[in-house]
């Protein structure tokens, strides 16, 4: 029994896993190019001897290559190509180092798949020439190219002025050979015809109706000439551009109202850089309640409506036909502004049976209106309706006019003339009930102290001799 324990206990479940760890690094390591070490998230590769002549490629039958987050590379003279498909399978990379190296030249769109890499060290390589293609869509944090034996041209002029832009004080000591192989620094570099280039966005009134369409004109401007192009994230309406040497246009129809406060830019892009120049688009449409539900009870009660609109709608509330005048006790609440989206609620503050009833929204603008209507119930009335009955017994109502609420502002307070709405009048009957409980009670008080004290006095009369009302004084003397 004890040999069974000892093999089918917490022993045996600590040796199956030191055995699978040993596994999983016998996998890894066979998976791992010659050269190098690697382990579930990083690759490791600094022996000179026999070193490696390719960027180093995990077996297919290893580990992920998307849990590989860092690659470190030092000593590998015979390293000079990193071609478009050697970096591809390292989806979750984040810091490339290659040092002390033979790099010369980088693919095009080697890191087009690496979306997170954040820091690349180059450092004490043969780079002569590297193109700013290769990082234009990455986010770095860190590009370290020191102790490479640039060429003076256009092509690494980006290099300076990204060194000239961004915000870390920290600058590299980077230089370049010019035509009678002098090292220059980089920051000294002058060639003509060689900067930044520049877009001019020729935009019309960018405010436009649903439906409209509108068409965009751009022109670019620099040397080496720019290439032109559109970027309109992600517009729903249907677009089409049109590109002609140093000038484009763009087109867009039946506009959607999904696209208002959308930012749409023409970009002019060479080998120094870009620029860019935008412009947002507005669109006006008619009001539309997307959402209208039965009150709910929090802190206080709320009717939950959504209401889109461009311009901004004016709300107004109608209670069993007749318009809902707002007060302190039931008003309008926005509480999410999201562009030309409205999420609020109709307050109300206490409601009784006197507040059941169908309450109406109608959104209005310029451009239209958009009406809803709901059924309220929030409590049954007094010996009538025991709150699950949805037929309300018939009252008067009375006309609540106020001006239609904006929901710019959203409690509508133009009119300080003392409340008629129903919550006051409820107020009311509840003080009444109040007054005439405690005269009740005052005078229920009093009967029983008159009948206490009558029946006192019989008692006194007739049964108790030496208890005296009235002390006769003698005249006499």
């Amino acid at each position: 029994m004890s040999s069974w324990t000892k093999w089918h206990g917490p022993a045996m479940v600590r040796l199956w896993g030191f055995c699978w760890l040993v596994v999983g690094f016998w996998r890894a390591t066979l998976a791992c190019p010659t050269s190098c070490k690697c382990t579930a998230s990083r690759i490791w590769c600094s022996d000179p001897t026999p070193g490696i002549v390719a960027f180093p490629r995990l077996e297919p039958n290893s580990a992920d290559p998307e849990n590989i987050t860092e690659i470190y590379i030092a000593n590998q003279k015979r390293l000079e190509i990193i071609n478009e498909d050697d970096v591809e399978a390292y989806t979750g990379l984040k810091n490339l180092t290659i040092v002390d190296s033979g790099l010369k030249f980088v693919a095009h769109k080697a890191f087009l798949k690496n979306s997170n890499l954040q820091h690349i060290n180059f450092t004490r390589n043969k780079l002569t020439s590297l193109s700013r293609k290769h990082f234009r869509h990455l986010d770095l944090f860190e590009l370290i190219l020191v102790g490479n034996p640039f060429t003076c041209s256009c092509d690494i002029m980006w290099i300076k002025t990204l060194q000239e832009t961004k915000s870390s004080p920290e600058t590299q000591d980077l230089y370049c050979l010019n035509e009678s192989s002098k090292n220059i620094p980089l920051a000294n570099l002058q060639i003509s015809n060689c900067g930044l280039p520049s877009a001019n966005l020729a935009a019309p009134n960018l405010t436009v109706e649903e439906g409209k369409s509108i068409t965009l004109s751009c022109s670019v401007a620099g040397d080496p000439v720019p290439n032109l192009y559109w970027d309109v994230g992600n517009l729903v309406s249907k677009h089409m551009s049109e590109t002609s040497q140093t000038q484009g246009s763009l087109r867009i129809t039946n506009i959607s109202s999904d696209d208002s406060g959308k930012q749409i830019s023409c970009v002019a892009e060479n080998l120094v850089g870009e620029d860019q120049d935008s412009v947002n688009l507005t669109v006006h449409f008619a009001p539309t309640i997307t959402f209208l539900e039965s009150p709910t009870s929090d802190h206080h009660w709320c009717i939950p409506f959504t209401v889109k609109g461009n311009p901004k709608p004016a709300l107004q509330w109608f209670y069993n036909g007749a318009i809902l005048n707002e007060s302190k006790y039931i008003c309008t609440k926005i509480h999410v502004t999201n562009h030309t989206e409205y999420h609020g609620c109709l307050q109300l503050d206490n409601p009784t049976h006197m507040n059941n009833g169908d309450y109406k929204l109608v959104a209005k603008n310029e451009y239209g209106k958009d009406e809803k209507q709901i059924s309220a119930h929030f409590m049954g009335w007094p010996g009538i309706d025991d709150g699950t009955d949805p037929n309300y017994p018939e009252v008067i109502y009375e006309d609540y006019g106020t001006a239609a609420n904006d929901i710019g502002d959203t409690t509508n307070r133009s009119n300080e003339i003392p409340s008629t709405g129903v919550a006051d009048k409820a107020d009311r009957e509840h003080l009444s009930v109040y007054a005439v409980v405690v005269i009740a009670s005052v005078v229920g008080f009093c009967l029983l102290v008159m009948l206490f004290l009558l029946k006192l006095a019989r008692h006194s009369k007739f049964g108790m001799k030496g208890f005296v009302l009235f002390h006769k004084i003698p005249l006499d003397g």
